[in-house]
């Protein structure tokens, strides 16, 4: 599937079981789930590329494993996305084994490729992996946006926090789902 005319796609970071249920739960993901299965939907209809940034970490070798313990262990339950937002056929699944989407992956070529040159950041963490994604997609040029029932992190003040250094820091353009489908 080729991005239309829009230049966007959507970005879900780390959706997985995992972060939502498993090793890593984030109690406050459940929050996000019905707007992203929202959001997800109607970029599908409006034909907006859905791409999928997973941890899928090496188990006894990613450096991250050391401050976070086993999580995402490739082939594993916990490193599969939500029965909610399962990928579809025409969705992309690019594997991360860091915080960022972009560090050491394909995304940049998958996107430009795309035609895309505005990233929807969605998912966990708005202080880690959300922002370490935002902060490769801005180095790069790509305009961003964050939709605030779309991203969430372990504590409030985390969320929060992460949200402003994503505004002040990246512009990215601070919305909710509501709003972002109402551009499509």
């Amino acid at each position: 599937m080729v991005c239309g005319n829009s230049g966007k796609a959507i970005i879900i970071v780390d959706v997985l079981n995992d972060f939502v249920t498993g090793s890593l739960r984030c109690d406050r993901a459940q929050r996000i789930v019905p707007h992203l299965v929202d959001l997800v939907k109607n970029a599908r209809e409006k034909g907006i590329p859905v791409i999928y940034s997973n941890d899928a970490h090496i188990k006894g070798i990613d450096h991250e494993l050391k401050l976070w313990g086993d999580h995402a262990i490739v082939g594993t339950e916990g490193a599969e996305v939500i029965p909610e937002l399962e990928p579809k056929e025409g969705d992309y699944i690019v594997p991360k084994r860091r915080y960022s989407g972009f560090y050491g992956t394909d995304m940049e070529m998958l996107l430009k490729e795309l035609n895309v040159d505005t990233v929807i950041l969605t998912g966990l963490h708005a202080h880690m992996c959300v922002r370490h994604t935002a902060a490769d997609a801005y180095y790069r040029g790509y305009n961003i946006i964050v939709p605030t029932d779309g991203v969430d992190s372990f504590t409030e003040e985390d969320y929060l926090a992460g949200l402003k250094y994503l505004k002040e820091v990246y512009g990215a353009e601070i919305s909710d789902v509501d709003e972002i489908v109402r551009g499509f």
